[in-house]
């Protein structure tokens, strides 16, 4: 027993001698011997003899990111070999791979392969999207999280699945994982015929994607990058351009720094390398922090230079220009900037660059390949009004209306698009219907397959509409008749745009009769129903615009449409609120009995008062509005007097918004009509900001005030509480306004204070 125990305790101490990495030290040796000269049969001889060293030795997948307890020391031995081996071949002494952030060694990799494949196949655990920005250090990861956690403007990227353990992985999966490790071991020639080979693999695959990624080629590929040899940053940037369309994969290249080196690219000397590196560009900022990435590290300004292709800006380029360098430098420089141009930093960025009259340039060209990104980019930059007032400057409207009538769907898309955004704007609105676009988008609508570009084209129409000139246009051309048959059967998006143009168009009575004799107004009500937001604000509009012709009315009435109405005040959504009850007004103002009608809803009149101590000014004016015409009616009047309509209505007197204050006096006005409501208001405190109204200037506060004054004038108190505030001297210039409602108002004002005046005088002698 004792000759055993001192057996195992040399054998222990045997192996806590023995460098614990030894056999990497020698495979790196064997392996830079074999880059140095050797030939295949030597190289091979080390592996097998490496292989023989480690063959009791349970391996770690290859693909499995992880950090080794003696990985520094083979990161430093394998970069010394590797930095003598490419030093003679490459004019900058950096080596094209730099293996970090606890990726694998070479060495490593070729055990694997030898006598871990099977093991691998077996019980490897592919790591899909595990990035890098995992294993940095706390602060870092906390930037990260700050910074997904506030990209708002990108879609949400698609969770990182992973195979199972057992998946069965294609072949070309493996097959690229020994072409990747080609890429970090081989000479400039071997690199080159690797990336060759490696391209003519359908990159598109996800499988191929993430091959790359796994066993750590994208690292590899971005320190190709900052090599000196052109072939091998045109092979590496076509692998880029292709595998960066994977949400995942376009996270990685960010984490891994290679925006930088893309950006430093477009300062090459060969257009070919700029083209690729601003295809590769276009595809990895679809995410807020690429985005912010681009700008910080200049390229910005160098992606708008790329627009300058020196074409004569008066004439259309013939096809053989386009298929010059120069143009196709220009067509990706655009299509990078239109990924770029989703966040407001870079908008700015590139119209303080020079962007728009470049891009105003490049819109004249004839070939749709170059204006789709120029239009894209134009499209998401007219958001901003900087670039609204730009885009007319340059006069980009005339060529966007041109290219309406292109074949390409994805043009006219785009077109209707930016059309969509400028025609916010009164002179755009003219501009499109003078240069002819109105007919175009109408005919548009009749193409109904193509979902993208109807919203697109609906949306130009929708924001064309607010100007009466275009409206009398689209009747012409028959777009109100075609825009009713799009209310069923469509997408959101559709829909929010038609119903947006029907608001508009109604407001003309030809318009309203053309809805109503089309059977329009059900499927209008019907949409009151929904919860999409943008929809129900459009559609209460619309409803509202044809509210105001009796017959409509009526069809609303029989439909259930003011009931539906009346609902949406308790949506939470203030805008829908404000939007249903502008749209109630003109439904209690024609309905037929519009007091017992809205007696009928339980709880009605109790949540509309409730609705004035909204914090929201749209909100509250429209319910002033609402209220006035409630008033109309005694009993109703005097439900919402026992509801406390008097104090609420007095408390928002303060307010310095002219149209909370027109509706406001209207609001009291109306209820002055009713008991002592006259004397509750005089008490409320609000007399005397009603008197500061009438500095405003709005006419339409003026009146609407001059008319709650003339009511509250009937009051003895409420006529000592202006004529303190000096409403006599503001109400005699308002004798002499040109509108009768007013004059009439300010001078029966005017004449009950002096009557009290009188009063009073007399009553002092006698």
């Amino acid at each position: 027993m004792a000759k055993q125990e001192n057996k195992f305790n040399e054998e222990k101490q045997k192996e806590e001698k023995e460098p614990e990495e030894a056999p990497p030290k020698e495979g790196a040796a064997a392996i830079g011997k074999a880059v140095a000269g050797s030939g295949k049969n030597t190289l091979e001889k080390n592996q097998y003899t490496l292989g023989k060293n480690q063959i009791g030795k349970r391996l770690e997948p290859s693909l499995n990111w992880k950090t080794n307890v003696g990985y520094k020391d083979n990161r430093s031995s394998l970069k010394d070999t590797q930095e003598d081996k490419y030093g003679s071949r490459f004019e900058k002494p950096r080596s094209p791979v730099s293996y970090g952030r606890g990726q694998k060694s070479p060495l490593k990799d070729t055990q694997e392969e030898k006598h871990g494949s099977k093991l691998e196949k077996k019980r490897l655990s592919v790591s899909y999207g595990r990035t890098p920005a995992l294993r940095k250090g706390p602060d870092k990861i906390e930037d990260i999280v700050s910074e997904s956690s506030s990209e708002s403007e990108e879609d949400e990227e698609p969770p990182d699945h992973r195979q199972e353990a057992n998946a069965d992985l294609p072949s070309e999966y493996w097959q690229i994982q020994k072409l990747v490790k080609y890429l970090k071991g081989g000479n400039q020639t071997a690199t080159v015929i690797a990336l060759c080979s490696m391209k003519d693999f359908n990159l598109a695959q996800d499988t191929c994607q993430l091959a790359i990624r796994d066993v750590g080629g994208l690292e590899v590929l971005i320190n190709l990058l900052d090599t000196d040899e052109v072939k091998c940053k045109i092979g590496s940037l076509k692998i880029l351009k292709e595998i960066s369309h994977n949400p995942q994969i376009r996270r990685n290249i960010v984490d891994l720094g290679g925006l930088p080196i893309l950006v430093k690219i477009l300062d090459s000397s060969n257009k070919h390398l700029k083209c690729l590196a601003a295809e590769t560009i276009a595809n990895v900022a679809k995410f807020r922090r690429a985005r912010r990435a681009v700008r910080q590290h200049g390229g910005i300004t160098k992606l708008v230079a790329l627009l300058d292709c020196a074409q004569n800006s008066t004439e259309p380029p013939q096809p053989s220009l386009y298929e010059t360098r120069d143009v196709e430098v220009a067509r990706c420089g655009a299509l990078a900037l239109w990924s770029c141009s989703k966040s407001y930093a870079n908008k700015e960025a590139i119209r303080l660059a020079g962007g728009i009259p470049l891009l105003a340039r490049l819109l004249k060209t004839s070939h749709q390949n170059m204006l789709i990104p120029v239009v894209g980019t134009l499209q998401e930059c007219a958001s901003e009004a900087s670039y609204r007032a730009a885009i007319k400057a340059e006069r980009i409207i005339e060529n966007l209306v041109k290219n309406l009538n292109s074949e390409n769907e994805q043009l006219q898309e785009h077109c209707a698009m930016a059309i969509y955004q400028c025609a916010e704007d009164e002179e755009t609105r003219d501009l499109v219907r003078l240069h002819g676009g109105l007919k175009p988008l109408a005919s548009l609508l009749n193409n109904t397959d193509n979902k993208e570009r109807l919203a697109a084209v609906t949306g130009a129409i929708w924001k064309c509409s607010i100007s009466r000139e275009n409206v009398t246009k689209f009747r012409e051309y028959k777009a109100i008749e075609t825009l009713l048959e799009l209310l069923t059967d469509q997408p959101e998006e559709v829909l929010v745009n038609v119903v947006g143009a029907l608001g508009e168009c109604c407001q003309e009575h030809e318009n309203r009769v053309i809805v109503r004799k089309c059977g329009g107004i059900q499927p209008l009500v019907n949409l009151l129903v929904g919860i999409n937001q943008a929809l129900l604000v459009n559609v209460t509009k619309a409803v509202g615009a044809c509210a105001v012709e009796p017959e409509s009315m009526m069809i609303i009435d029989r439909l259930d449409g003011v009931r539906l109405l009346w609902s949406l005040l308790k949506n939470p959504h203030p805008d829908v609120k404000a939007s249903a009850a502008w749209a109630l007004c003109p439904c209690i103002e024609n309905a037929k009995d519009a007091g017992e009608m809205v007696r009928s809803f339980v709880g009605g009149l109790e949540l509309v008062v409730n609705l004035l101590k909204s914090d929201n000014k749209e909100v509250l004016a429209s319910i002033c509005a609402a209220i006035t015409n409630i008033a109309k009616d005694q009993e109703n009047l005097a439900v919402i007097t026992d509801h406390g309509v008097v104090p609420l209505l007095s408390k928002l007197a303060n307010t310095n918004n002219d149209k909370l204050r027109r509706h406001l006096a209207e609001a009291i006005s109306h209820c002055c009509m009713w008991g002592r409501n006259k004397v509750a208001f005089g008490e409320h405190k609000a007399v005397a900001p009603l008197v500061r109204y009438l500095k405003s200037n709005d006419t339409n506060v003026h009146r609407a005030t001059a008319q709650a004054l003339y009511q509250l004038s009937e009051e003895a108190d409420n006529c000592i509480t202006m004529h303190e505030n000096g409403a006599v001297k503001l109400l005699l210039d308002m004798v002499g306004s040109p509108d009768q409602d007013l004059q009439e108002a300010a001078a029966g004002c005017i004449s009950n204070i002096r009557r009290l005046a009188l009063a009073t005088e007399k009553a002092r002698y006698t």
